[in-house]
């Protein structure tokens, strides 16, 4: 029993010397502490940079699906703004000449939009017909504007009860004309021009519209990027619909004829929700001419 005692006395001894030791102010470690602790270092280094690397790319991932998602909302709202811009010089200059005429009550550039949905396409005529859901029933006569969110499309070449066939701008029909207004504005010095587009070009994608002297203002200057909406002079489209930018503008071979190429506000190739364009009381005559 003394042994044993002795042996307990001592360990505590012992004890209360290696807590004192360490619990003491020291300028450097034991070489036991420094291994220890340069162990540990070195494996939480190991661990940390591999989970690190797994962190930062499904971090990198969710940043480009976010990335993606904004993207995507961004051309929606490009698209937008660029249909609000041309609508609002259109509604500018409407608002000025309707000022000085107080007894108009309508403008021409009221409509009423009817949506549809396609449901077919002749892959032989792809780039010039398309067929809705919408027919005679539903209201939907013959000549009516259809547009997407980003302008103008075509027209309404026939009409059954519940169907009707759409007739694009790219068509190669020569009575496929719309009367068109390139959009002048005054504080650039840009010219307001009326026309007719008569064409599209299949290598450049890009719409043909045309005027003669007698429609040109005098200096008259067209520059790349003024918007072109329909005139609503054709007595069939209402005015202020969407058709597209130009591009440039060359005279044509008779001297007489100037031309502007236009890149199409909407896309012809994907198509798969329309907006058929109705104006309220609107009488569509049977004719080519728009």
């Amino acid at each position: 029993m003394n042994k044993r005692l002795i042996i307990l006395l001592v360990s505590i001894i012992i004890l209360v010397a290696l807590i004192g030791f360490s619990i003491r102010s020291r300028d450097q470690l034991t070489w036991p502490e420094q291994f220890i602790k340069d162990t540990t270092g070195w494996v939480q280094t190991l661990v940390s940079r591999p989970a690190h690397y797994v962190a930062g790319f499904i971090d990198n991932v969710r940043d480009l699906q976010n990335t993606y998602e904004e993207n995507k909302e961004l051309k929606s709202k490009v698209q937008n703004l660029a249909m609000l811009e041309a609508e609002v010089q259109g509604l500018q200059k409407e608002k000025d000449e309707l000022s000085a005429v107080l007894k108009e009550k309508k403008s021409l550039s009221d409509y009423e939009p009817m949506n549809a949905t396609v449901f077919r396409r002749n892959s032989d005529r792809w780039n010039e017909l398309l067929t809705i859901n919408k027919g005679s029933r539903n209201g939907v006569k013959k000549n009516m504007a259809v547009m997407t969110s980003s302008g103008l499309i075509g027209k309404i070449k026939s009409v059954s009860s519940g169907t009707a066939t759409v007739q694009l701008l790219s068509s190669e029909d020569p009575t496929n004309r719309i009367s068109a207004v390139i959009q002048g504005d005054k504080k650039k010095k840009l010219s307001t021009v009326f026309g007719l587009v008569v064409d599209y070009d299949k290598e450049s994608k890009q719409l043909i519209m045309q005027w003669t002297e007698e429609q040109e203002p005098k200096k008259v200057k067209v520059e790349k990027g003024q918007f072109v909406t329909t005139s609503g002079m054709g007595g069939v489209f209402p005015k202020g619909l969407l058709i597209g930018k130009v591009v440039k503008v060359e005279p044509v071979e008779d001297g007489l004829t100037k031309k502007a190429y236009i890149e199409p506000a909407a896309q012809f190739y994907y198509i798969e929700h329309v907006m058929i364009v109705k104006t309220p009381g609107q009488q569509v005559e049977e004719e080519d001419g728009l």
